[in-house]
């Protein structure tokens, strides 16, 4: 076990920024956390808070930006002059695709890091950048033991009919399946059920993930049974800019009769769609909630539509509904949502307590469903980070 003084650090890479938490000790209590962000372009800043909030560093470069490895260095250099005695004993890694081959955190050596560069085409406007830190820290801190954490691993459980795509042999013997994501968030809430539900533990659970990313996965005692994320995290549930489940013929019109070429169409769908797309105002659910632009609430309105529909397939899936749970930044925080979400779910047995959903924070976990209600409806918050922090540990101490 850790002793007081280790520490075990998360990374968070995306194209554009990399979060990091640190936690402490044997109980992985939060130590630390932060950002840097502005990747590349524009002007690069970085930001650390303390466990209870209160800013701890930050710093702006204003002559040029930051790459991953130079921004990697400096978090480097900035942890050895201010863990105040704490020892980085390893560092975990959120990787958002394992392929079919890693179905649970992986230690991370070049052999690894080489098998999982053959899986960018699987993803290639996240895995490059959820690499990156790995081959930096290697090359800055090469004894430090470093795992990789993957999105997709909760989902290798699934059954296989589950996993499959309606194509030829010859297609999908490529990796073409359905992969699913955000299994770090539903795993977190899966270890989480005993303990504030434990009647659940053994129950069909469906977490609704939320966020600027969104999507929705079906649990039955405590394993993925489906999700609405497919074969790229783009699929199932609109999303902040992303457009989500998509007739693959739209696609095609867009390509013979519209003239976009590839990177257009990706562009399209994974920049300018979604909430953003549909309300012409913001990504931002808060933007929209505020505002009195029509288009903002149909985007509003086709988000919860859309969840009701998952729903019911993902109950289906299940062969029945226990318990909908809320996680990811829009499911904490959002009461509008989960109201009108759980309203729509009252064929399923859902009964909301209004007030109960009025007094849910992102700060715990919390019932929102009446005690009469047949389905229990849950607020928990996510912490997908600390689910890293407790596979790095348990993996390295294996070692």
């Amino acid at each position: 076990m850790p002793g007081p003084n280790d520490a075990v650090v998360v990374i968070n890479a995306g194209s554009s920024s990399i979060k990091f938490s640190l936690f402490r000790g044997a109980a992985l209590a939060p130590a630390l956390k932060g950002k840097v962000e502005n990747l590349y372009a524009g002007k690069t800043r970085f930001v650390a808070f303390d466990a209870s909030g209160m800013p701890v560093g930050e710093h702006t470069w204003n002559d040029a930006p930051l790459d991953h490895e130079q921004a990697m260095r400096f978090l480097i250099d900035h942890a050895a002059e201010h863990l105040q005695g704490m020892q980085v004993r390893a560092v975990g890694h959120r990787i958002v695709h394992g392929g079919a081959r890693y179905s649970g955190p992986q230690r991370l050596d070049d052999a690894v890091l080489d098998e999982l560069e053959q899986l960018i085409p699987l993803a290639p406007l996240h895995l490059p950048h959820n690499l990156a830190p790995v081959r930096a820290v290697m090359a800055l801190a090469p004894q430090v033991p470093q795992v990789g954490c993957f999105d997709t691993a909760f989902h290798t459980a699934q059954p296989a009919l589950a996993q499959a795509f309606a194509l030829p042999p010859s297609i999908t013997e490529r990796g073409i399946r359905r992969y699913g994501f955000h299994g770090l968030s539903y795993e977190y809430i899966a270890s989480r059920v005993p303990d504030f539900a434990p009647g659940l533990a053994g129950g069909r659970v469906v977490a609704a993930h939320l966020g600027n990313g969104a999507s929705m996965c079906a649990m039955h005692a405590g394993r993925s049974v489906a999700s609405t994320m497919g074969f790229t995290a783009v699929d199932g549930l609109p999303m902040g800019t992303r457009c989500g489940a998509l007739d693959p013929g739209v696609v095609l019109y867009l390509i013979d009769e519209l003239g976009m070429d590839v990177p257009a169409v990706q562009r399209l769908l994974y920049q300018e769609s979604g909430l953003l797309g549909v309300s012409g105002v913001s990504a931002d659910m808060r933007t929209l909630e505020a505002s009195d632009d029509p288009r903002a609430r149909l985007a509003i309105d086709l988000l919860v539509y859309r969840i009701g529909r998952e729903l019911g397939s993902l109950a289906a899936a299940l062969g029945g509904l226990d318990a909908l749970v809320f996680s990811g930044g829009i499911g904490e925080n959002s009461v509008a949502i989960r109201a009108a979400v759980c309203r729509d779910a009252a064929w399923l047995g859902v009964t909301l307590d209004e007030a109960a959903n009025a007094a849910a924070s992102s700060n715990q976990i919390s019932r929102i469903s009446s005690a009469a209600s047949k389905v229990e409806a849950w607020v928990v918050p996510a912490n997908e980070e600390l689910m890293i922090a407790r596979h790095t540990v348990t993996l390295v101490e294996e070692a």
